[in-house]
């Protein structure tokens, strides 16, 4: 038996807020929307989830209101890595444009990656380029 990566759950004050800047962030589409919670999916994956098995099928981001706000770093953060055909740079200066700032959680000035927080101030880190 092997268990499915179903979903990542992201608190916010707004989850409907939240959940449209990450669809516009890393392109995906709302799934389900309701006052409380906010289902995102790949776009992709509408059409292909039918003919999946179970186990196949990718996993969700789920965005669920909660009464506070962040306080502290978080203890796991997603990563993005554009495609070599794609502009780093110009990925940042996009996340950056849609409300992203950049913030410094003690990495060093030789890493790979830069690290962002989103408009709620969640870190996520924009990877250099791959292939696969």
């Amino acid at each position: 038996m092997a268990l499915r990566w179903y979903s990542n759950v992201i608190e916010s004050t707004d989850p409907g807020r939240l959940a449209r800047w990450w669809a516009q962030a890393i392109d995906w589409q709302i799934a389900y929307e309701a006052d409380d919670e906010v289902v995102l999916i790949p776009k992709w994956a509408e059409e292909l989830m039918p003919k999946l098995e179970f186990h196949q099928v990718p996993p969700g981001l789920v965005f669920v209101r909660v009464d506070h706000e962040k306080q502290s770093k978080n203890r796991i953060h997603m990563d993005l890595a554009p495609h070599t055909s794609d502009g780093r740079d110009a990925e940042i200066a996009r996340l950056e444009g849609l409300g992203a700032r950049r913030i410094d959680v003690g990495q060093g000035p030789d890493v790979t990656w830069t690290v962002l927080a989103d408009i709620d101030g969640n870190e996520f880190c924009v990877l250099s380029s791959r292939e696969d």
